[in-house]
């Protein structure tokens, strides 16, 4: 079975009674409010019907056609029926801006778009003449370019995931089947704490299907064990107990902001009502994560990866103990070779930080990796220089081989699981004609992990008034070009930026710089505007 099509079509044919996605009424999906429940034979009935009209108007390999689907049933449906034909799917965040989203489908050169039906008359002529956009259920509008329809090799391109880095734009991620293939061969034999039995598994996520997590590690990887799927719309603090329940999860998934915000909660019976065996929790703060543990009676499985790195180069806590109250990754999968070096690409000594580069065991390096940055094989070759792949991230190890997250060397902010490239906010910022020079770094956040902070330097015109005040306009005016949770959440108006003798940026002052600001008290709090700006979008 070497692609998520080829593994669904199997347990669809095996079992095809048993539930594949679910949802319950307490889950309150405005779209679907009753809930649903869908067996495989139901998903399979629907995608025979796709994939054979998708075939007829001319898609197959070759082809890209992007998926603003939400984490909807229909995501599913059309996700697999284009694999089932070789074409590759472009998801798409929907909370992305209007030139956000043109970038990523003149990226991708996708000639369709399906999405909801809610941002059809929005999005119909996003791109005229060049991308259709149809909403599930409409006709399918013939390629522009014939391709042949048939399933694609362990290699075929299976989907293309935007991801942030740390050089202003995302990057497309070219995922292969095999791609996905390895990281549900991970996910689903972790053992340990996260032991999973086949068929019997229900798997809920708030996670979007444009992360390599809950497309790669709860839907593929419940397709690969015959389970089912929760695919939930955003993570919801009032109905979250109620949705586990209701809908029999033996697994979820959260991120470091969601045991955060329930631990807030008061006590309710359904806390203790679950059937939870473990949640893969990646990014949970050492502190919350003692606390949940013990309230609820929910082991966190910690685990680390990359999209680029995906099933291959991974870690996992599940079958280890360690000290509680450390931000340990987990024990490396077998197979994956990794180092631990300097500045100087000098192996460090046990113990030590340094940065964590990783490769695959074997002949091929690169086997089970991303295929590759889609349109930049320069920026490709960097990542894998001197044959292995540059994580960015700094880490140590122990002397059980465990390794424990240090800190980042890339330019990011990890905020809510999403990584943010501090040049993007900079640039979104540079557009704005009161905006002379800005810095963007992250700070410490207790829900959210981090959030995003930046310093301005005003241009002379626009040194007067309110600070507060200028600082919402400023926010308020980049969110037309940036996705909310890429907004500033704090800003410091400051006369000059702390700079090199060779004018570059000096990122780790900055950093500190803001993080003081934070702490006094004295940094503009744009929090709860930011909030109001994703409700409004």
């Amino acid at each position: 079975m070497y692609s998520p099509y080829l593994l669904f079509e199997h347990q669809a044919l095996k079992n095809p009674d048993a539930p594949m996605l679910i949802a319950p009424a307490s889950a309150k999906l405005p779209y679907a409010p009753e809930g649903f429940r869908y067996s495989y034979g139901e998903v399979f009935a629907r995608i025979s019907l796709l994939k054979r009209k998708f075939a007829e108007a001319g898609y197959g390999i070759g082809s890209r056609i992007a998926l603003l689907l939400e984490n909807r049933p229909e995501f599913f449906d059309y996700w697999l029926a284009l694999n089932a034909i070789g074409v590759s799917i472009v998801p798409i965040n929907p909370d992305l801006r209007r030139d956000e989203l043109l970038f990523q489908l003149d990226m991708a050169e996708a000639s369709l778009m399906v999405v909801i039906a809610e941002r059809l008359g929005e999005l119909r002529d996003i791109k005229p003449g060049k991308v259709s956009v149809i909403a599930p259920g409409d006709d399918i509008p013939s390629s522009q370019e014939p391709h042949e329809a048939r399933p694609g090799g362990p290699d075929q391109e299976c989907a293309l995931l935007f991801t942030s880095g740390s050089t202003g734009k995302p990057k497309g991620c070219i995922l292969s089947n095999s791609y996905f293939i390895a990281v549900a061969e991970w996910y689903t034999t972790q053992g340990g704490i996260a032991e999973m039995g086949e068929g019997a598994e229900v798997a809920l996520t708030p996670l979007p299907m444009f992360h390599m997590n809950a497309l790669g590690c709860t839907a593929v990887g419940m397709i690969m064990k015959g389970g089912a799927i929760v695919p939930l719309d955003r993570f919801h603090a009032s109905s979250w107990w109620a949705s586990i329940t209701d809908s029999g999860a033996t697994i979820i998934h959260c991120l470091g902001v969601i045991p955060a915000i329930l631990l807030q909660l008061p006590i309710v019976k359904a806390e203790r009502a679950h059937k939870v065996k473990f949640a893969l929790g990646p990014g949970v703060d050492a502190r919350h994560k003692i606390e949940f543990e013990e309230r609820y009676r929910i082991p966190i499985v910690e685990a680390w990866a990359m999209t680029e790195t995906g099933g291959r180069a991974v870690t996992t806590t599940a079958a280890d103990d360690y000290t509680p109250g450390l931000r340990c990754i987990g024990r490396p999968r077998a197979g994956m070779d990794f180092r631990i070096v300097d500045d100087a690409g000098n192996d460090v000594e046990l113990g030590e930080p340094g940065e964590l580069l990783v490769r695959a065991k074997g002949a091929n390096p690169r086997d089970g990796f991303f295929s590759g940055y889609l349109k930049d094989e320069k920026a490709t070759e960097e990542a894998w220089e001197g044959g292995w792949f540059h994580t960015g991230d700094v880490v140590h190890a122990d002397e059980k081989g465990l390794l424990y997250f240090f800190d980042r060397k890339k330019s990011i902010v990890r905020r809510s699981g999403e990584n943010i490239a501090v040049l993007e906010v900079e640039a979104a910022l540079a557009k704005d004609a009161s905006v002379k020079a800005s810095a963007v770094t992250p700070v410490l956040d207790d829900l959210r992990g981090e959030e995003v902070f930046a310093f301005i330097v005003e241009s002379e015109k626009t040194k007067v008034g309110e600070p507060a005040e200028k600082a919402r306009q400023i926010v308020e005016r980049a969110g037309a070009h940036i996705a909310y949770h890429k907004l500033p959440g704090y800003v410091v108006f400051i006369d000059k930026l702390p700079v090199s003798s060779t004018q570059k940026l000096q990122r780790g002052e900055i950093k500190t710089m803001a993080a003081k600001a934070v702490e006094e008290g004295s940094a503009i709090d744009l929090r709860k505007l930011k909030a109001s700006i994703r409700k409004a979008g």
